[in-house]
Parts: structure tokens; C-alpha cells; sequence
């Protein structure tokens, strides 16, 4: 029988070596297997032999059996009592060979308690020589699985606690040679423990030989390169493993992918940090990220078919391993801030949509997270890369859905992220810190849900309107996507409550409708507090006297009671019983739409927006046919006993003025016939209780209402559509100068609310000369509110302040007579409106002042006029309309074909220009002027504001087509009217009148097209939203030649840029060329052929710039200067040398400009004028400075060739500078010289940053290149110092503000050429002089002393001598560039002093 024994520590708690024992883990610490043959159990062991002797001498106890043995002193004692025996006796060293031979029969496990004693010096040889006979046996895979004990890797462990080895080298060549015979499970054991076990001097050894073994078994990768990363190794070998384990990176399992990227990580330098990140981006596919969720899917695929599989351990690894690879990231970024640096600066390098992957976005939150430093520097990438387009919203969604584990514990750094985005003012990145709130809530836990809701209400309670209006349009959407888990989180919501105050009435709905759909939910039963609350604030905001808590209370009303009578006809999802509207629920709608009835019924303005509010809500179709029904009946009565009388009994009573009915379509000879008690309304509503301000709100309701119910017949209120009105004589003639002031604001509330009556039943009207005409006459006048969601009543028309101040500012410029406001109004020119001809004579001046009065008081009273639905745009497919004639028979007598006249087509399309830019700008774009209320914005567009931007979109592009058609009827014209004038627009032969409708209609159709119909409009970047795109473009191209529907998008693109490409020669204005030409830069945006869509975009923009404009007064260009900015900035950046460009305008055009009389222009470029010069000058400094900026400085690297097109380039570039800088001696204006200033700085500063490190590798070969480039910058410094002595002798601040940066920059340059030379062996060539401080005009400063000046005037007199010389010699010529230069140094520094 064979015996087992275990060596362990004393049991005895009194002695020291329990303490050892259990302080320092070693050798002796560790239990052990061990048999022998026949030994009694329970004595202890007595033996004669050497090993028994000395192991008693030495401290330790054998004991029989089962028993544990006893270590009798302390570990380290025993190891030199040992060694010490075993030197001093008398057979040493053959003793030792009998010492291990005891060994080897006393226990069968002969090699684990052999390594029991390896710290033993004198027993290390002999055990390594007995090693070597054992190698193959301790290579047996039977040792892995022995009595659950891993004998070689226990051997192996036990190598690490060695606290000296004798002859290292020779061990670690054992290893590596049992490394080469071992299994793999043993093999990954024994590499693992070399760092443990090797000494500093045998790691290079060691590495080399790993790399080796490396290349020969790939299954090794994980294991030594775990071992490298700990290894004291040259930085060029680690270099060369990386490489090649870069080069492998591809075909590695997953589970290896962490220890390979840590190895990666741990080799980076700061050196290479750049190079090898950009290289791990590339070359880590993204298989391996991916794989984790398709698993997932997979396993929820399997768990809903109650089957149980493998691969939900397989997802959970796969899982841990994608987790693992982010931790070891992770901790490589917190501890090296060079690899967190240069990860960001690889993801900011990249240059293409397709470049970006998810893993990016990963490391971009992963570093925010962890890296606080470089917060700001993540948020300016990110904010790049959204405002550029690069990173879309496709790329975020598979981001969260494929990592969310990972960033699930990174969810108070996401929120951080998107709180700090949503402050930012372009709304692609607000719209991206929005989307980060939506997918956190979506894929993230319970807790993080929380917290998103949280943020979310602490941005709709700070009052920022963009940030309102963003967190609660993502409250819409996650109460749409999860409403079980926003029920949740009903409590932080309902908080917003307390702070309705400061939100806008369009929020407040938005605020109600998720406080609504989360307390009326069906799968919500446990929601009857929010109800409960809800009813409490609705009804004590509609109990009070204070219309703005009023509205309130209105507002949440009618949106609760929508979601309570929604129509749940459309779902499929419900039964028939849930669908329809029980009789109790409709009963609750009715009561609450009564309550809001009668608390509004005092306040005309509360009673006006509880009808738009609930005609809206009809519109929308949200309220059920049951509700509609019980209410339909009782609009319809109310209206009729409020509004409508019999046309033949004519009101009487005592009326200022004489009732009469106008305006009836048909005539009303019958008894049947009705009418619109307008005027005695107006007069004495009071008494009845009815006020003529809800009259077309009323109607609209009630149009509505019945629409509604009979599917869009409105047959049973078409004589409401035609009916007369009863009114007074609204022509004035002569009583208009003996009226009342009380009496004009009465005549114009009449017309007022006549207009509003004709908007509403959609005819056209004739009245609105009438209304300009009384309004003219009472320049105080405020007219009744049509927009009834405002914050307060308290509104006034901007012509109130705003004209009336230019009225007092013109009276007093004036020869004393106070100017008339009519002729105030028509004096008052915007910007977008149409030039005027000046040869035209005074009838063009009249007619242009009139259009110009119209519509700058439709623009002033734009919040009193009635909002038109979207629908009534409907009418543009209406180009032409057949009118049948018939005769008594109803035969058919005549067909009269009538078309839609300019001054309709124009109203139509200035409203939906208004429309559209309200609706789909975002809101941060449309700043608030200063002192303006904030709501007054968005007044005009509440009904609007209610659709959702897709479905304006939609409505849009349903209205290509006859657009295009409008489009091309006005082209048509106005080359027909070239036609008949001899190409000339504006001949003599022109009717005035419908040339500028015409030209505001081509304007308005451009800019509709421009901003909103096409790429640029939202929406468009979703992928849903395509073939929205490709149907806008397929209208476009067809217009031009039938295609099929089918086409590729550049083809598309394409024909649409040709087809409208053809209207660039009927353009009739500056501002239209502008919108085209922007226009088709929109529609070239998603094409392929950049180079020539540049190409073509600057020919038809030099085009227009030279092209001769239909020119205004005398006193006004007609170009504005913005607009000229805009489009020679379109020029300039498009086409292909900007340096030449730049020399033609500043080297031709210019001088024609100088050298013709003072009002002419330039024949070559006819917009560039002397007004408009500061334009052109500006443009052409401020492109030239950017252009210089990108040109990458010059290296030692580079090629000779390199170097001669950048020093050629450079020359260019410094001969339009040289240019434009000598432009400021002849246009010495103010801006002029504020521009050389500020660019001429920049310029300097380009020159030293971009230019100098070229010069110093091109000046030995390139000599007279650079010396002739340093002439000529130098005599351009020197004017730059001309023009600072110039502000100082002026005295203007606005100049001199400058004066100090730019002296600075002049003397950096001297000290920058002065290194050049010393570069180049130059330096004796450098010398110091002082030059006279000048004015523009070459003229001394008076200031200096004579002696200075005397001095100052022979040394530039020697210098302008140098520099005409040129010496063969390089000290010579060095001399001259040195020595002009720092001339221009010495100004610098003696008029600092």
C-alpha cells in the first residue's frame, strides 16, 4: 500500500514560523501529494538515510501517514541551516548527489518536493541536471489531470518564490528548451512565469527567442505577448513584435484581442502614438464588436422558443470579451495621456463619412469619461465632425445598440456630453445632443433612465428656448417609444408644472400632451394622480383674470381633452371596445371643453383661442367622430345667431356710418339671402356679448368642424363663402382729411377684421389699398389681434417705434417740414427688396415706393393678420384655370382661360417663404433683436407649429412641380422682355408694375428652392427620408428630359444642375443670381465630381460678377454689400488658382475702377465700383490669408520639386499681397485701412509660420527666388509700418487697436530672417538700421528730431542702392535680404518706444 504525506507549517501558534509561514508565501507553504512504501501511519519517520538526517538537523519533522509535517523553525532559517549542513560535510559535494537520491526515494511526486528546496544554492545544480532527465516525463499529459492537481504548473509556480539562482543564464536555457518539448497548456503556464522567474540580464535573450517562437506557433500570441509587456525590452525590438502582431491583428480571435491591444498600447511611444493608433483604427475590424449583439440577437430569438442552448455562454463570453478590450483601453488612456491625445487626433484626421466607425464614437465617450483634461477638446472634435456631417445619426444608433454594456457605465459622462451640446448654437449638434438623451433612455437601465429624464426636465426648466423646445420634442419621442418606462419617471416630469411661467404657448402644449398621454395611457392604470393634478392646474389657471395664466389653462385643456377623445378608429392594435369612445369618456370631453367655453366666454382674446385651439385639434384629426358629433352641432348654431343676419334686412340704429353690404360674390335678390354683421358688431358688441375679434377664428372652427364630418365637403356652409358683408362706404374720397382720429382707427379696425374674414374663406381681396391708405393716416394705430397664443396682449406693429423714430430723424435732417408718413414708409428700403432701374424716371420711383410700403406693412403687421393654412398653397397647381361660360341651357358658351396673376402668385409665395422659415430653421438661427419681445418671433405661426417638420416637408414637395412650372413662365417673360428691348430688361418698353412682381416672384420661387425645398432642408441625412430626396430630383431632371424612374443619384444631381443652370440668363436681379447660385452649390453638395462642380460653380459666379445689374439711385447701389460679400466668398473658394483671381480683380479690374470717372465702373468686373471697393477688398485679403494658411511649411524631407512649387506658389501669393497692400494709397478710407490691418497681420504671421522653414531650406539652392521674395515682402512691411504711423498720427482708436500686434509680427520677422541666415552661415550678413517713420503717401513724420532724420535718410538711401545690386557672392547677397529686412525691424522698434 502505498502511503501519502504532506509537508506544511507548524501547528504550534507559539512559535515563529507560523508567523513566516503565513507573512511570505514560499516553497514550504504549500501542501503536496507524497507516497512511500511501507511506513506505519501516525509515527514519525525514522530512517537512517542522508536525506532523513539532514532534513531533522535542518528543522523539519517527517511524520508517517496522513500526518502533516512540521516545520520546526522559520523558512529562511531552515534554507541556511541546510545549506550550511550540507557544505560542511565532510563528503561535500558528493553528499549532495546522496541528499537527492534520498529524495527520490523517499517520495514518488519527486520533482515537487525537489522544488521545495531549489533555494538551496548547492542543491540547484544537481536538481537542473536531474531536471534534464525528467523533462520528458514532466512533459507527460497525464500530470495535468492527476488527483485534480496540476503537478507542472504547481513545479513551475514554484520557480517564482526563488530568492537566488545561481547560474541564471543555464535556467532560463532549461526552460526555454522544456518550452520547446511541453504541451501548450503547459507551455502557456511556463512563458507566463518568466518575468517571475528571469533576471534583467536574460530578458533581451529571452524576448528575442519569444519573438521567434511567436512566428512559428500563433496559438502562443496571448501568452508572450503578455510576457513582452513585462519584460525590460529595446524599444526597436518592440517595435518590430508590434509591427508584426499589427499585421496579424485581422485574423485573431476575439478573447485574444484584449492581451494583443494592451501589448500594442504598452509599446506606444510618444513618438509613434499618432502613427500606431491611426494604423489600430484601421486595422481593428469590426467583427469583432459586432459579433457580441448578433449573438445577443440570436440568443432572444432562442429564449422566446423556451429552448436552451450553448450559445448563451458563448454570447456572455463574447460579451466579456468586448468589455474586457474597453477596460484595457481604458486603463491605457488614464495612465498615458500621449496615447488619449493621439487617439483623438486620428478620429479628428479622418476626412470621410465612410471613415468613421462606431468604434470611434466608443473611444471618443470612453476618454471623455476618463480623461477630464481633455473634455473640451473631445467637444470641439465632436462638434467638428457633426457640423461637417461626418458622423450622422445612423453611426450613433449602432454605436448604442452594439456597445451599450460598454457604455452603460459611462452614463452620467453621456448625459454630461449632451448637456454640454445642447448649449451649443448650431442645430445639427443640438439635435445630436438630443439623440444622445433618446438612446441612453432606450438602451440603458432603469437608473440611467432616471437620470435622462432628469436632465431632460432640468433643460425645459432653465428658460433657453432652444433647449426647451429640444428636451421636450425628446420627451415626445420617449413617450411615444417607451411609455411603460416614462411612467416610471412621471413624478420628475410633472414637476414642469410648477414652471409653465416661463415657457412659450407651443411649448406649454408639448408640456400637457406627454403629461396627457402619460396619465390617460390605457396600459397606465396607476395614473390617476397625474390626472388628478392636471385638472388642478388646468382649473386654476382658467379661474384667472390674467389672460397669460388664462391661456394656460386653455392650452392644457384642449390638449388634455384631445388625448382623451383621440380617435383610436385608425389602431389595429385595439379591440373594437377599446376603439370606440365610451359614453362616459365622452361625457368627461364635452363637460371640460364646456368649462373652457364658459371661463373664456368674457375675454374675446380667451374666447378666440379656445376656438383656434380646438379647430386645430379637428384639424389634426385627433378628436373622435363621437365627441365631434356632440359638439358639431352646437358650433354651427353659435355661430350662425352670433354672426349671420338676412342680407335684405338692413341693420339700423345709430351708426357713425351708414351700413351697406359689400362684397357679396353672387346677388342677393332672394329672401334666403345672408349676410356678415360686421360693422354694428364692431360697434356694439359689448351689449351682446359677441365679439367681431372671434369672428374668423369662429369660422375657422366651424369650416373645420364640418370638413371633418363630411369627409371635405363643405356644401352646408358654402354660403358663408360668398356672402356680402355689412359695412360702410370704405372708399374715403375727400371725408378722409375732415375724419376723426377716433374715426380712422375705427375705419381701419374694419378693415382690419375684413381682411381676416376674407383670409379665413380664402378670396382674394381688393380692400388692402383701402387699408394702406387709412393706416397711412393714423400712424399710432394698433389693430385687433388675429394670433390669440401670445404671452401678453400687450403687442404693438413695429411701425409704432421703429418708423417714427426715423420719422423724427429725417424731420430734423430735413429743410424743417416734418415728412408725412406715407412718404416715411415708402422711403423705407429693405435690403431684399427689388433695385430700381434710375433711368425708369419718376414713375418707377413711385411704384417702387408703393411696393415697398406694402410690403413693409405686411411685414409690420404680419402678427395682426390671420395665419393661412398650409393647405391654401394648393392653389399654385392652379397656372392656369379654365373658366366655362354657360348659357341659360348650361351649355357651354364660352371658355375663358384664367391664370393666376403675379400679385396672387406673389402673396402666395412670400407667405410660404415666411412659412417655411419658421417652420424649418431652427431656432437658435433666428436670433431676437435687442429689445424685442421673445414670443413675438413665433407669432403668426401657431398653427403652423403644430405639424410636425416632416409633414411640412411632405406639403412642400408636393408643390415642385407647379413651382417649376411658375418658374419657367417668369424666365419665359423676362427673356421675352430682353427680347423685344435688344437684350436689355429694363428698356424703355417696360411696364413697371410687373417687372418688379415678376422679379420679387423669380426671388421668392429661388429662395424657396434655396433654403428649404432641397438637400439642405431637415430630414434629408435620415435614411427614411431618401426617397423624398430622390423624388425632388427626379422632378428637376425631368423638366429638362423624360427619364426613368430609376436613375442613378449623379446622374440626377446632374440634370437637375443643368436644368437649373438655364435660368441664369433671365436672372433680373443681383439677389435672385445669388439664391440660384447657392441654389446649385446645395444640389452639388451630394455629388461625386467635386473638382468640376467647383469648376462650374465659379464660372457662373464670375459670371455674375461680371455682369451688368439693372443700378438704383444714384446716391444707393443696388448690389448690397453682403450679398457681393456672399457671392465673390463663392468665387474665390471655388475656383481653381485663387491666386489668380485675386491678381486679375486687384491688377485689372482696379485700375480700370482708378482710372474711370468717379461714378463708372469697372468695365471688367461692373459690380466693382468705388462703393463697392471695401467689398472686393475684403474678400480678396481675407481668402488670400486663408489660402497662404494651408500651405504646409517646407521640410528638409521634402523633394527639390516640393520646394519649387511651394517657394513659386509662395511668390504668387506674396505678389497679390504686394497688390492689394499699395491699393490703400488711392483707397485710404477707414474700412479699407481696417482691413489692411487685421489681414496684414495675419498675412505676416502665415508668412513666418508657413514660409520661413521653406526659405531656410530653399535659400542656398533657390538664392535669387528668395531674394527677390524678400524685396518684395519687405517693401510691404514697410508700407504695413507706414500705415501704423498713419493711425498714430490720426488719433483713431479703431486703427490703433491693431497697431500693437502687428508691430509685434514686423519684429518677429526680423528675428526670423536673422535665424535664417545664421542657419545658412549668414550671419554677418545681418545689420541693424533706422528708417523714417512715413505717412501713406511716402511723407516724413515731423515728430522725429533732424538728426535722426538725417541719419534715418542716408540709411535708406544705402538701402534701396543694396537692394538694386545684385553680387555674385552669397555673403553679398545675404547682406541685401538681411539688411532690407531689418530695416523694416528698426521702424518697428523705434516708433514702439
Amino acid at each position: 500500500m502505498v502511503s501519502k504525506r504532506r509537508l506544511s507549517k507548524s501547528e504550534d501558534k507559539e512559535s515563529l514560523t507560523e508567523d513566516a509561514s503565513t507573512t511570505r508565501p514560499g516553497p514550504l507553504s504549500t501542501t503536496f501529494q507524497k507516497t512511500k512504501k511501507s511506513h506505519i501511519a501516525n509515527e514519525v519517520e525514522e530512517n537512517d538515510s542522508i536525506f532523513v538526517k539532514l532534513l531533522k538537523i535542518s528543522g523539519i519533522i517527517l511524520k508517517t501517514g496522513e500526518n502533516q509535517n512540521q516545520l520546526a523553525v522559520d523558512q529562511i532559517a531552515f534554507q541556511k541551516k541546510l545549506f550550511q549542513t550540507l557544505r560542511r560535510h565532510p563528503s561535500y559535494p558528493k553528499i549532495i548527489e546522496e541528499f537527492v537520491s534520498g529524495l527520490e526515494s523517499y517520495i514518488e511526486d519527486e520533482d515537487s518536493f525537489r522544488n521545495c528546496l531549489l533555494s538551496c544554492e548547492r542543491l540547484q545544480d544537481e536538481e537542473a541536471r536531474c531536471g534534464e532527465e525528467t523533462e520528458s516525463w514532466l512533459c507527460h499529459p497525464g500530470w495535468s489531470t492527476n488527483d485534480e492537481i496540476n503537478i507542472p504548473r504547481l513545479i513551475v509556480s514554484q520557480l517564482k518564490w526563488l530568492d537566488r539562482v545561481v547560474d541564471g543564464k543555464d535556467l532560463t536555457a532549461k526552460i526555454m528548451q522544456l518550452i520547446s518539448i511541453a504541451p501548450e497548456n503547459l507551455q502557456h503556464d511556463i512563458i507566463t512565469s518568466l518575468p517571475e522567474i528571469l533576471g534583467d540580464s536574460q530578458h533581451a535573450d529571452v524576448g528575442k527567442e519569444l519573438s521567434d517562437l511567436l512566428i512559428e506557433n500563433t496559438s502562443l500570441t496571448v501568452p508572450i505577448l503578455d510576457v513582452l509587456s513585462s519584460l525590460r525590452l529595446d524599444p526597436n525590438f518592440l517595435l518590430k513584435v508590434r509591427q508584426l502582431v499589427m499585421n496579424k491583428l485581422s485574423s485573431i480571435r476575439l478573447e485574444d484581442l484584449p492581451v494583443i491591444i494592451k501589448f500594442i498600447l504598452h509599446s506606444v511611444t510618444a513618438m509613434d502614438a499618432l502613427e500606431v493608433i491611426s494604423e489600430l483604427r484601421e486595422k481593428l475590424d469590426l467583427q469583432h464588436c459586432v459579433l457580441p449583439s448578433r449573438l445577443q440577437a440570436s440568443q432572444v430569438k432562442l429564449k422566446s422558443k423556451g429552448r436552451a442552448s450553448s450559445s448563451g455562454n458563448q454570447e456572455s463570453s463574447d460579451q466579456s470579451c468586448v468589455i474586457l478590450l474597453f477596460d484595457v483601453i481604458k486603463s491605457a488612456i488614464r495612465y498615458e495621456k500621449t496615447i488619449s491625445e493621439a487617439w483623438i487626433k486620428a478620429i479628428e484626421n479622418t476626412a470621410s463619412v465612410s471613415e468613421h466607425k462606431v468604434f470611434d464614437l466608443v473611444m471618443l465617450f470612453i476618454i471623455y469619461s476618463t480623461n477630464t483634461q481633455t473634455k473640451k477638446y473631445i467637444e470641439r472634435v465632436l462638434r467638428n465632425k457633426i457640423r461637417s456631417g461626418y458622423i450622422q445619426e445612423q453611426l450613433l444608433q449602432s454605436t448604442f445598440s452594439v456597445h451599450y454594456l460598454v457604455l452603460k457605465d459611462m452614463c452620467s459622462s453621456v448625459l454630461s456630453l449632451a448637456q454640454s451640446l445642447l448649449h451649443s448654437l448650431d442645430q445639427s449638434i443640438i439635435s445630436f445632443g438630443s439623440l444622445l438623451y433618446k438612446y441612453a433612455f432606450k438602451f440603458f437601465d432603469t437608473y440611467c433612465q432616471q437620470e435622462v429624464v432628469g436632465a431632460l426636465v432640468t433643460h425645459i426648466c432653465s428658460g433657453n428656448e432652444a433647449e426647451v423646445d429640444t428636451a421636450l420634442d425628446v420627451l415626445l419621442e420617449l413617450v411615444v417609444l417607451n411609455p411603460s418606462a416614462m411612467m416610471m419617471n412621471a413624478v420628475f416630469v410633472k414637476g414642469i408644472l410648477d414652471y409653465l411661467d416661463n415657457i412659450s404657448p407651443q411649448q406649454i402644449r408639448k408640456v400637457f400632451y406627454v403629461l396627457s398621454t402619460l396619465a390617460f395611457s390605457k396600459q397606465n392604470e396607476a395614473s390617476s394622480h397625474i390626472q388628478d393634478d392636471m385638472h388642478l392646474v388646468i382649473r386654476k389657471q382658467l379661474s384667472s383674470t390674467v389672460f397669460k395664466y388664462k391661456l394656460i389653462g386653455i392650452i392644457g385643456a384642449v390638449t388634455m381633452a384631445g388625448i382623451m377623445a383621440a380617435d383610436r378608429s385608425a389602431s389595429s392594435s385595439l379591440t373594437q371596445e377599446r376603439a370606440n369612445l365610451s359614453d362616459e369618456q365622452c361625457t368627461h370631453v364635452t363637460s371640460l371643453l364646456q368649462l373652457v367655453h364658459s371661463c373664456s366666454e368674457q375675454s374675446p382674446q380667451a374666447s378666440a383661442l379656445y376656438y383656434d385651439e380646438f379647430a386645430n385639434l379637428i384639424q389634426q384629426e385627433k378628436l373622435d367622430p363621437k365627441a365631434l358629433e356632440r359638439v358639431g352641432h352646437t358650433i354651427c348654431n353659435d355661430f350662425q345667431d352670433a354672426f349671420v343676419v338676412d342680407s335684405c334686412v338692413v341693420p339700423e340704429g345709430d351708426f357713425p356710418f351708414p351700413v351697406k353690404a359689400l362684397y357679396g360674390l353672387e346677388e342677393y335678390n332672394t329672401q334666403d339671402g345672408i349676410a356678415i354683421n360686421l360693422l354694428p358688431l364692431n360697434l356694439f358688441f359689448l351689449l351682446r356679448l359677441v365679439s367681431p375679434l372671434c369672428l374668423a377664428p369662429y369660422f375657422r372652427l366651424l369650416r373645420l368642424c364640418v370638413e371633418r364630418q363630411h369627409n371635405g365637403n363643405l356644401e352646408e356652409i358654402d354660403g358663408l363663402l360668398d356672402c356680402p358683408i355689412f359695412l360702410t362706404d370704405l372708399e374715403p374720397g375727400e371725408r378722409l382729411e375732415s375724419m376723426s382720429a377716433k374715426e380712422r382707427a375705427f375705419m381701419c379696425s374694419l378693415l382690419f377684421l375684413t381682411l381676416n374674414w376674407f383670409r379665413e374663406v380664402r378670396r382674394v381681396n381688393r380692400t388692402f389699398h383701402l387699408f394702406l391708405l387709412f393706416v397711412s393716416v393714423t400712424p399710432d394705430y394698433i389693430p385687433p389681434l388675429g394670433h390669440f397664443d401670445v404671452e401678453t396682449l400687450d403687442i404693438t406693429p413695429h411701425t409704432v417705434t421703429a418708423i417714427s423714430a426715423k420719422i423724427r430723424k429725417k424731420g430734423k435732417i430735413a429743410d424743417g417740414s416734418k415728412p408725412s408718413s406715407s412718404d416715411t414708409l415708402s422711403e423705407e428700403k429693405n435690403s431684399e427688396c427689388d433695385p430700381t432701374p434710375s433711368h425708369r424716371g419718376q414713375l418707377n420711383k413711385e411704384f417702387t415706393g408703393k411696393e415697398e410700403k406694402t410690403s413693409l406693412l405686411l411685414r409690420n403687421y404680419h402678427a395682426f393678420f390671420r395665419e393661412l393654412d398650409i393647405e391654401v398653397f394648393s392653389i399654385l397647381h392652379c397656372g392656369l384655370v379654365t373658366k366655362f361660360i354657360l348659357d341659360t341651357e348650361m351649355h357651354t358658351e364660352a371658355t375663358e382661360v384664367v391664370q393666376l396673376g403675379p400679385p396672387e402668385l406673389l402673396f402666395l409665395l412670400e407667405d410660404l417663404s415666411q412659412k417655411l422659415e419658421s417652420m424649418l430653421i431652427p431656432p437658435i438661427a433666428r436670433r431676437v433683436p435687442f429689445l424685442k419681445n421673445k414670443g413675438s418671433r413665433n407669432i403668426g405661426f401657431s398653427h403652423l407649429q403644430q405639424r410636425s417638420a416632416q409633414e411640412i416637408v411632405q406639403c412642400v414637395f408636393q408643390l415642385v412641380t407647379p413651382m417649376c412650372n411658375h418658374l419657367e413662365n417668369i424666365h419665359n417673360y423676362f427673356q421675352c422682355l430682353a427680347a423685344e428691348n435688344h437684350g436689355v430688361v429694363d428698356g424703355p418698353g417696360m411696364k413697371v408694375q410687373e417687372y418688379h412682381i415678376m422679379s420679387s416672384c423669380y426671388q421668392r420661387l429661388l429662395q424657396i428652392f434655396t433654403g428649404f425645398c432641397l438637400v439642405s432642408m431637415s430630414g434629408f441625412s435620415q435614411p427614411e427620408n431618401q426617397n423624398l430626396l430622390y423624388s425632388a430630383l427626379h422632378v428637376l431632371s425631368s423638366r429638362l428630359k423624360q427619364g426613368e424612374l430609376s436613375q442613378p443619384l449623379e446622374e440626377l444631381l446632374s440634370q437637375s444642375f443643368h436644368y437649373l443652370q438655364n435660368f441664369h440668363q433671365s436672372i433680373p436681379s443681383f439677389q435672385c443670381a445669388l439664391y440660384l447660385i447657392r441654389l446649385l452649390m446645395v444640389i452639388l453638395e451630394k455629388s461625386t465630381a467635386s473638382t468640376q462642380n467647383k469648376e462650374k460653380i465659379a464660372s457662373l459666379a464670375r459670371q455674375f460678377l461680371c455682369r451688368v445689374w439693372p443700378s438704383g439711385d444714384k446716391e444707393k447701389s443696388s448690389i448690397s454689400n453682403d450679398q457681393l460679400h456672399a457671392l465673390l466668398c463663392i468665387y474665390l473658394e471655388h475656383t481653381d488658382s485663387i491666386l489668380k483671381a485675386i491678381e486679375e480683380i486687384a491688377g485689372v479690374g482696379v485700375p480700370e475702377l482708378i482710372n474711370s470717372p468717379k461714378d463708372v465702373s469697372s468695365s471688367t468686373f461692373p459690380t466693382l465700383t468705388r462703393h463697392t471697393f471695401v467689398v472686393f477688398f475684403r474678400v480678396m485679403m481675407a481668402e488670400l490669408e486663408k489660402t497662404v494658411k494651408k500651405i504646409e511649411p517646407g521640410t528638409a524631407a521634402d523633394s527639390q520639386q516640393i520646394h519649387e512649387e511651394k517657394l513659386l506658389y509662395w511668390n504668387m501669393a506674396v505678389r497679390d499681397f504686394s497688390i492689394l497692400i499699395n491699393l490703400i494709397k488711392v483707397f485710404d478710407s477707414h474700412p479699407v485701412l481696417h482691413v489692411c490691418l487685421k489681414y496684414g497681420r495675419l498675412f505676416v504671421e502665415a508668412f513666418l509660420k508657413q514660409c520661413m522653414p521653406l526659405l531656410d531650406f530653399s535659400f542656398r539652392k533657390h538664392r535669387e527666388d528668395v531674394l527677390s521674395l524678400l524685396e518684395t515682402f519687405q517693401l510691404d512691411t514697410r508700407l504695413l509700418h507706414h500705415l501704423c504711423g498713419h493711425s498714430k498720427i490720426h488719433q483713431d482708436t479703431r486703427l490703433t487697436q491693431h497697431v500693437p500686434l502687428l508691430k509685434k509680427t514686423l519684429e518677429l520677422l526680423v528675428c526670423r530672417v536673422k535665424a535664417m541666415l545664421t542657419l545658412n552661415n549668414c550671419r554677418e550678413a545681418f545689420w541693424l538700421g533706422n528708417l523714417k517713420n512715413r505717412d501713406l503717401q511716402g511723407e516724413e513724420i515731423k515728430s522725429q528730431n533732424s538728426q535722426e532724420s538725417t541719419a534715418d535718410e542716408s540709411e535708406d538711401d544705402m538701402s534701396s542702392q543694396t537692394s538694386k545690386s545684385k553680387a555674385t557672392e552669397d555673403g553679398e547677397d545675404d547682406e541685401v535680404s538681411a539688411g532690407e529686412k531689418e530695416q523694416d525691424s528698426d521702424e518697428s522698434y523705434d516708433d514702439s518706444d
